[in-house]
């Protein structure tokens, strides 16, 4: 699945992944291939991710929203 963390003026990350892991306002989920669409509001924190060669990145957000579609993640951080 790809992932895409996108801020006002430039896109932070866009890379394909195993899984992601993100700080929602009810706490901490992840997402991995095939999820149900969803829309859902992130906090102050940050979004973990494997990518397919099992390298392990943190990006840090202030906020946000994501939006899950078609093995499709997109996160507007704040």
């Amino acid at each position: 699945m790809t992932i895409r963390v996108i801020s006002k003026s430039k896109t932070i990350y866009s890379e394909t992944v195993k899984i992601a892991q993100f700080p929602g306002v009810d706490g901490l989920f992840g997402i991995m291939q095939n999820h149900a669409p969803m829309v859902y509001v992130l906090k102050k924190g940050n979004i973990k991710v494997k990518e397919m060669n099992d390298t392990e990145k943190i990006i840090e957000i202030e906020g946000g929203l994501l939006e899950v579609f078609n093995n499709e993640i997109i996160v507007l951080a704040d």
